[in-house]
């Protein structure tokens, strides 16, 4: 029950984050066309490159690839919600994420 609990808790932070970019792109300055392409767009690249280098079944990354890829992208969600004027949230968010993939890694369930 542990073991998927902090795997479930992974995945959701990681739904968390596409969120968090797509509401920080459709909350930018611009035309509404900026906002959209920001809003669609952001979420879309940053999914490709955690599918690529951060997903346990990415095949081309190393351990070193996935840890920098992961704190790049929950860092920069944790950026974004703080520059949207939540600084308690943003707090939240990246505390959350932190202890979750620190256990996740303790017990062994990551793929590095």
């Amino acid at each position: 029950m542990w073991r998927w609990g902090n795997l479930l808790l992974a995945f959701l932070a990681e739904l968390v984050a596409l969120g968090i970019f797509a509401w920080w792109g459709w909350t930018a300055s611009g035309t509404t066309a900026v906002q959209l392409l920001l809003a669609i767009g952001l979420p879309a690249v940053t999914a490709v490159v955690w599918g690529l280098f951060a997903a346990p079944t990415a095949t081309r990354t190393t351990p070193v690839v996935r840890t920098v890829v992961k704190v790049i992208v929950f860092g920069l969600a944790g950026a974004a919600l703080l520059s949207l004027g939540h600084p308690v949230w943003a707090v939240a968010f990246v505390v959350v994420v932190a202890a979750n993939l620190l256990v996740i890694h303790v017990q062994g369930l990551s793929p590095d």
